[in-house]
């Protein structure tokens, strides 16, 4: 699956939503990706998740790490394309943390997935968690990437797809200026 026909997809689906957002970064955007509308199939599900993992096939990938709530079907999708156990963190307290028993031992192979990366802080938080685990991180992959330049993990990083999208801090957000109200989408709540 190309970028062209991830996007395609995106269109198709009713994905792409145009309005006033609140993201989960904090940043508004004139733009919001509502994932859910792919992966809520289940064949564009596993179509997405086999291409996220293509790149690592050969990568030695022991475990798949993602964040609640939108990772954990990713995860499980990467995680059976490469044959491996998949694990998810979840926000306890404003930090990302192994619960459930999960657990990364140390210098275990991680792949981390992500849906939508706008800042990358979800992606920041999985890689310090890693880390904090000792755990060896082998790349992220995420489905698609906001930012209009590439963010810097410090590790490999694979998007299926680059979407620049507008996004503003709420002082400098001209929808908020023009007295246009938040569309009811665009964040998980954190």
């Amino acid at each position: 699956m190309t970028g062209t026909e991830l996007q395609n997809l995106l269109e198709e689906s009713g994905a792409i939503l145009n309005g006033h957002f609140l993201l989960t970064s904090g940043r508004h955007s004139n733009r919001y990706i509502e994932k859910f509308r792919v992966l809520e199939k289940p064949d564009t599900l596993d179509k997405v998740c086999k291409e996220m993992a293509a790149p690592y096939q050969d990568k030695n990938v022991q475990i798949i790490l993602g964040a609640a709530i939108g990772g954990i079907l990713i995860a499980g999708g990467v995680g059976r394309h490469l044959g491996v156990k998949h694990i998810f963190s979840e926000r306890v307290n404003s930090k990302m943390e192994l619960r459930r028993g999960f657990d990364l031992p140390e210098s275990i192979r991680v792949l981390i997935v992500e849906d939508i990366i706008t800042t990358g802080g979800s992606v920041f938080e999985l890689v310090e968690l890693a880390k904090k685990c000792k755990a060896e991180i082998v790349g992220v992959v995420n489905l698609v990437e906001r930012s209009a330049t590439p963010i810097d993990f410090g590790v490999p990083s694979t998007p299926l797809l680059n979407l620049p999208s507008e996004s503003w801090d709420e002082e400098d957000c001209p929808l908020c200026r023009d007295n246009i109200p938040f569309t009811q989408r665009g964040r998980t709540g954190k």
